[in-house]
Protein backbone atom coordinates (compact mmCIF):
# COMPACT_ATOMS: atom_id res chain seq x y z
CA UNK A 1 0.00 0.00 0.00
CA UNK A 2 1.28 3.59 -1.18
CA UNK A 3 -0.27 5.12 2.45
CA UNK A 4 2.52 7.17 2.93
CA UNK A 5 3.26 8.47 -0.36
CA UNK A 6 -0.15 9.50 -0.49
CA UNK A 7 0.37 11.12 2.50
CA UNK A 8 2.91 12.98 0.85
CA UNK A 9 0.83 13.87 -2.09
CA UNK A 10 -2.20 15.13 -0.22
CA UNK A 11 0.18 16.92 2.09
CA UNK A 12 2.12 18.79 -0.34
CA UNK A 13 -1.28 19.35 -2.36
CA UNK A 14 -0.33 17.06 -5.43
CA UNK A 15 -3.43 14.66 -5.38
CA UNK A 16 -3.51 12.65 -8.19
CA UNK A 17 -6.23 10.60 -7.32
CA UNK A 18 -8.99 12.38 -4.59
CA UNK A 19 -9.89 15.78 -4.35
CA UNK A 20 -7.14 16.67 -2.66
CA UNK A 21 -8.63 17.44 1.12
CA UNK A 22 -6.93 16.71 4.48
CA UNK A 23 -9.23 13.72 5.33
CA UNK A 24 -8.98 9.84 5.92
CA UNK A 25 -11.56 9.69 3.18
CA UNK A 26 -8.93 11.46 0.53
CA UNK A 27 -6.21 9.36 1.98
CA UNK A 28 -8.10 6.20 1.42
CA UNK A 29 -8.76 7.27 -2.18
CA UNK A 30 -5.36 8.70 -3.11
CA UNK A 31 -3.67 5.86 -1.51
CA UNK A 32 -5.74 3.19 -3.86
CA UNK A 33 -7.50 1.32 -0.77
CA UNK A 34 -10.91 1.18 0.83
CA UNK A 35 -12.06 3.53 3.16
CA UNK A 36 -13.47 1.40 5.43
CA UNK A 37 -10.03 -0.94 5.64
CA UNK A 38 -8.99 2.45 6.28
CA UNK A 39 -11.04 3.04 8.95
CA UNK A 40 -10.95 -0.69 10.87
CA UNK A 41 -7.52 -2.35 9.43
CA UNK A 42 -5.18 0.51 8.76
CA UNK A 43 -6.38 3.08 11.92
CA UNK A 44 -2.56 3.79 13.04
CA UNK A 45 -2.29 5.41 9.56
CA UNK A 46 -5.35 7.21 9.87
CA UNK A 47 -4.07 8.85 12.92
CA UNK A 48 -0.23 9.67 11.66
CA UNK A 49 -2.05 11.22 8.68
CA UNK A 50 -4.04 13.60 10.98
CA UNK A 51 -1.02 14.53 13.44
CA UNK A 52 0.89 15.28 10.12
CA UNK A 53 -1.99 17.34 9.10
CA UNK A 54 -1.76 19.59 12.45
CA UNK A 55 1.93 19.66 12.33
CA UNK A 56 3.17 19.60 8.70
CA UNK A 57 -0.23 21.37 7.51
CA UNK A 58 -0.51 23.72 10.24
CA UNK A 59 -4.39 22.77 10.02
CA UNK A 60 -7.16 21.01 11.86
CA UNK A 61 -8.10 17.75 10.40
CA UNK A 62 -11.57 17.81 8.74
CA UNK A 63 -13.50 15.45 11.40
CA UNK A 64 -12.10 17.08 14.44
CA UNK A 65 -13.33 20.83 12.59
CA UNK A 66 -16.23 19.45 12.52
CA UNK A 67 -16.62 17.95 15.91
CA UNK A 68 -15.54 20.99 17.18
CA UNK A 69 -18.42 23.05 15.22
CA UNK A 70 -21.00 20.96 16.36
CA UNK A 71 -19.85 20.47 19.73
CA UNK A 72 -19.97 24.86 19.96
CA UNK A 73 -23.08 24.72 18.52
CA UNK A 74 -24.81 22.13 21.10
CA UNK A 75 -22.75 24.03 23.90
CA UNK A 76 -24.73 27.37 22.67
CA UNK A 77 -28.31 24.97 22.80
CA UNK A 78 -27.87 23.84 26.63
CA UNK A 79 -26.98 27.21 27.08
CA UNK A 80 -30.06 28.59 25.52
CA UNK A 81 -32.19 25.60 27.00
CA UNK A 82 -30.48 26.32 30.80
CA UNK A 83 -31.98 29.75 30.45
CA UNK A 84 -35.66 28.79 29.16
CA UNK A 85 -35.66 26.09 31.82
CA UNK A 86 -35.04 29.05 34.41
CA UNK A 87 -37.43 31.57 33.19
CA UNK A 88 -40.31 28.68 32.97
CA UNK A 89 -39.46 27.75 36.97
CA UNK A 90 -40.17 31.07 37.49
CA UNK A 91 -43.21 31.72 36.06
CA UNK A 92 -44.34 28.07 37.47
CA UNK A 93 -43.57 29.76 41.07
CA UNK A 94 -45.32 33.30 40.05
CA UNK A 95 -48.30 31.03 38.59
CA UNK A 96 -48.41 28.72 41.83
CA UNK A 97 -48.22 31.48 44.27
CA UNK A 98 -51.00 33.49 42.30
CA UNK A 99 -52.94 30.03 42.16
CA UNK A 100 -52.57 29.90 46.12
CA UNK A 101 -54.06 33.42 46.82
CA UNK A 102 -57.25 33.06 44.44
CA UNK A 103 -57.77 29.92 46.26
CA UNK A 104 -57.23 31.85 49.38
CA UNK A 105 -59.40 34.73 48.73
CA UNK A 106 -62.35 31.99 47.66
CA UNK A 107 -62.27 30.40 50.68
CA UNK A 108 -61.77 32.80 53.14
CA UNK A 109 -65.25 35.32 53.98
CA UNK A 110 -65.52 38.67 53.38
CA UNK A 111 -64.43 40.44 56.08
CA UNK A 112 -67.12 43.05 56.91
CA UNK A 113 -67.01 46.60 56.49
CA UNK A 114 -68.69 49.02 58.72
CA UNK A 115 -71.14 50.72 56.87
CA UNK A 116 -71.92 52.49 59.65
CA UNK A 117 -74.53 52.27 62.67
CA UNK A 118 -77.23 49.31 62.23
CA UNK A 119 -80.38 50.32 63.16
CA UNK A 120 -81.83 48.56 66.43
CA UNK A 121 -84.25 45.90 65.05
CA UNK A 122 -81.37 44.56 62.56
CA UNK A 123 -78.90 41.55 64.48
CA UNK A 124 -75.79 41.24 62.20
CA UNK A 125 -75.56 37.39 61.12
CA UNK A 126 -71.98 35.94 60.44
CA UNK A 127 -71.76 33.61 57.59
CA UNK A 128 -70.89 29.30 58.34
CA UNK A 129 -68.39 28.03 56.11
Amino acid sequence: MGAREAMDRLLAGEATLSNGSLTAGALAKEGGVDRMALYKRHVDLKHAFYERVRSEAQQIPEPERRLRKANAKLRKTLANKEDELQKLRQLVTKLTLASAVLTQSQNTPPTPTAPGPLPDDVVPVRPTI
